[in-house]
């Protein structure tokens, strides 16, 4: 990676990309219970996964998953790209936890005991900004 990106980018890169791809590898045979629980909270902030069978969102949400945290990891793939996709996905998740009420307390943005570890995902978007704003040039 030190070759081809700035040497600043390669441990929101490092940690980002094996954190999701692990979790994508983790999602790839999961059984119907958990898949159903993750179409469901899901498909409760974005109606329209409902359309979507819980066993096939699981193995595109592991594969998307799967997808992003082996371009992060991959020096080929810039920090613009790589950046993109990983707001994209964070976004995503933040949007998710901003629509279930469930996760946060009431009237607030602080999470619940439920909300805790989808509000941890704000971490990613804002690592997914940096790379997506990095213009690649050494700090002044």
């Amino acid at each position: 990676m030190a070759a081809l990106l700035p040497i600043r980018s390669i441990p929101v890169r490092l940690s980002t990309g094996a954190y999701i791809l692990h979790a994508g590898v983790e999602k790839w045979n999961a059984p119907p219970d958990r898949a159903a629980m993750l179409h469901g909270v899901a498909s409760g902030a974005f109606p329209t996964l409902r359309r979507i069978p819980p066993k096939r969102f699981v193995k595109l949400l592991s594969a998307g998953e799967m997808a992003l945290g082996s371009a992060l990891l991959t020096p080929l793939v810039g920090n613009r790209l790589a950046g993109l996709g990983l707001t994209a996905f964070s976004g995503s998740l933040v949007a998710m936890y901003w629509r279930t009420p469930a996760l946060r307390r009431a009237g607030s943005v602080w999470p619940t005991p439920q909300g805790v570890a989808v509000s941890k995902d704000v971490w990613m978007l804002g690592a997914g900004l940096s790379l997506l704003l990095d213009d690649g040039r050494a700090a002044r």
